[in-house]
């Protein structure tokens, strides 16, 4: 076992970096579909994310020059550092969109996401069904590493298609010799989905095996089943990885960050956030999605982060459900303001 605060304490001494870029905190957002858009990107690196991804993007979508594909790659330089994700089975095209995306709008890295199990991508080939076929993986890696240039390149992937194919122990050092910069474990497989618990110790077989590595490490980051910033701290002690990635347990909670930080400093735990501030931070997330999706998008999108912010209190279900069910912006705006000035009142 590691020794849990000279372990944590050696983490942030250390500089912790994929490629060239500088990542000021060990503690990333993780890419989510739906979800890690401009808005949420923005409030987390404002809460402490030390870098933040995009929603997974698709390849064929990228080179067809697709408008809503390409929409959810723009990013502002306020989310520097950021890397974006993308997706597909065919290593041509995988190359033509990572060459894109650089050209374009140059990010700090690309992301190769071999690890979502969603049916809708793994049929396709794409996503965690990589996994079956390592040659497939090593192809698409190899032509996304070309195309890159100087922009580096990372991979986020499951522990394996199912658990008769656990590929952790063999992966880590095929990608590293392929030129990978970092590699982002999930361990569960593809099959689990997001059942069952998230096996940790493959994590750290993954480090154990890339320190062992006669051309030296890369970076691993560890992921999954993180729900509490004492997560962070216990995951770092159990796996020796040198950063964590963070998604559910931000959402309608952008504070996540910096309560771990200030845990990792050895600082004590932040005070919770109270109604109002989580009031007040949806209301901001909101018109931050109007600024940048438009009113038609934006009050869509913003339905299902309602539930993960409004919640806790008397009567927050059934506040949640007019929100979730209202029928437009200003609707929504006025109840958002009622339920702060309610608060308000209630602390003067």
């Amino acid at each position: 076992m590691f020794s849990g605060s000279i372990f944590i304490l050696r983490t942030l001494n250390k500089a912790f970096q994929i490629g060239g870029i500088k990542i000021s905190t060990p503690v990333l957002l993780a890419p989510m579909s739906g979800i890690t858009d401009y808005a949420f990107r923005i409030l987390c690196r404002e809460h402490g994310a030390g870098m933040v991804y995009s929603e997974f993007v698709s390849a064929d979508g990228i080179i067809r020059e697709n408008s809503k594909t390409l929409s959810l790659i723009r990013f502002s330089s306020k989310e520097r550092p950021i890397g974006i994700q993308i997706f597909g089975s065919d290593p041509e095209v995988m190359s033509k969109a990572a060459e894109y995306v650089v050209t374009t709008f140059k990010p700090d890295l690309l992301d190769i996401n071999f690890g979502c199990p969603v049916p809708k991508i793994t049929k396709k080939g794409a996503g965690a069904a990589a996994l079956k076929d390592l040659s497939l993986m090593d192809d698409i890696t190899s032509a996304v590493v070309g195309a890159a240039g100087d922009t580096p390149v990372t991979v986020k992937m499951r522990a394996g298609w199912d658990k008769n194919s656990i590929v952790v122990p063999d992966v880590g050092t095929r990608l590293s010799k392929l030129g990978i910069k970092a590699i982002t474990l999930h361990p569960r497989t593809s099959c689990q989905g997001y059942s069952g618990r998230a096996d940790w110790s493959l994590i750290r077989t993954l480090v154990s095996n890339l320190n062992n590595h006669t051309d030296g490490g890369i970076p691993v980051i560890g992921n999954g089943d993180i729900q509490k910033p004492e997560d962070v701290l216990r995951m770092f002690e159990e796996t020796g990885c040198d950063a964590v990635m963070v998604g559910r347990a931000a959402l309608g909670n952008p504070w996540f960050f910096y309560q771990t930080a200030a845990l990792l400093r050895g600082e004590s735990t932040p005070d919770t956030p109270s109604l109002t501030d989580r009031i007040e931070m949806c209301h901001r997330h909101f018109e931050l999605l109007i600024k940048d999706r438009g009113e038609q998008a934006g009050t869509n999108l913003m339905r299902k982060h309602f539930g993960w912010y409004i919640k806790g209190f008397p009567g927050a279900a059934k506040i949640r459900h007019k929100l979730v069910t209202a029928s437009g912006l200003e609707e929504m705006r006025q109840m958002l303001r009622g339920l702060r000035n309610r608060q308000i009142k209630k602390f003067n």
